[in-house]
């Protein structure tokens, strides 16, 4: 039976394709809501975030050093928070995403 791995393994110094992923999440959640105009307060109350845990979503992290990592319900919620799909939020994934990739 294969071992279950928690993500891929890393060559030392070689980049986390998940902070990668995270951090273009991020960025995407602050265009998102900055095409309509509302600030992080606004949109992490009505989606029923902490403005901390919000902040911590459009810079990628969950924790420092951590990628971020949301649940599908706040995902669904911002979503339509922001008026747009999950999918325009998520980045295109890669195969290096996968365990065991790099």
């Amino acid at each position: 039976m294969a071992s279950w791995h928690p993500g891929p393994v890393l060559a030392p110094g070689a980049p986390d394709p998940w902070a990668e992923y995270s951090r273009i999440f991020g960025a995407n959640l602050q265009r998102a809501r900055l095409r309509i105009g509302l600030t992080q307060e606004r949109v992490a109350h009505a989606a029923g975030l902490s403005t901390f845990t919000y902040q911590k979503l459009e810079k990628g992290e969950s924790n420092p050093g951590t990628a971020a990592n949301p649940r599908m319900q706040t995902l669904v919620s911002l979503s339509l928070v922001l008026g747009v799909s999950v999918a325009d939020l998520l980045p295109t994934p890669t195969e290096d995403l996968l365990p065991g990739a790099g």
